[in-house]
């Protein structure tokens, strides 16, 4: 079988790299690549589990799964983005952003991604709606109601 050649430039002349600091390189993003291979093998095994387990929705899973997309983040960050070799000030500069804004995702998805519906319903309903919901419960309980009368009370309602 031949080699492929694409006349394009060696990773090694164009990043004017040696043969050995090239197979450095390559080992390490091999190493990575392994490394987020193996956490997200590990996190299909814990899903796969999670509901027959009845780990489903327990808050000891949303944050390994949230630790674990961290880290495999941080492996991309600093490996691929080469920023595991910027000096400190940059680095901090790159990631309290981030970290500020996952933060604030993470504490969206715990706080808010919780509700059913019927928990809605039953603690997180406005009390202007439940007020509008009874009174068309009540309405449609006295259908004998003359047309004129339910006529009138569209129009009070209307005016409020």
């Amino acid at each position: 079988m031949s080699e492929f050649h694409d006349n394009y430039p060696s990773y090694e002349h164009m990043a004017h790299h040696s043969e050995e600091e090239g197979k450095v390189t390559r080992k390490k993003l091999w190493r990575v690549f392994w490394y987020m291979l193996a956490i997200t093998i590990f996190e299909l095994i814990i899903g796969s589990l999670a509901p027959g387990n009845g780990w489903s929705g327990t808050l000891w899973l949303k944050l390994l799964f949230i630790g674990l997309t961290i880290l495999k983040a941080g492996f991309i960050v600093m490996s691929f983005m080469h920023l595991g070799h910027e000096v400190k000030f940059f680095k901090m500069v790159v990631l309290i952003p981030y970290i500020v804004f996952m933060s604030y995702g993470i504490f969206i998805i715990l706080d808010e991604g919780v509700y059913s519906a019927e928990e809605i319903n039953r603690t997180k309903v406005d009390p202007i709606l439940i007020q509008q919901q009874e009174k068309l419960k009540a309405s449609h309980g006295h259908h004998e109601a003359a047309p004129a009368e339910q006529g009138a009370g569209h129009k009070k309602e209307a005016h409020h």
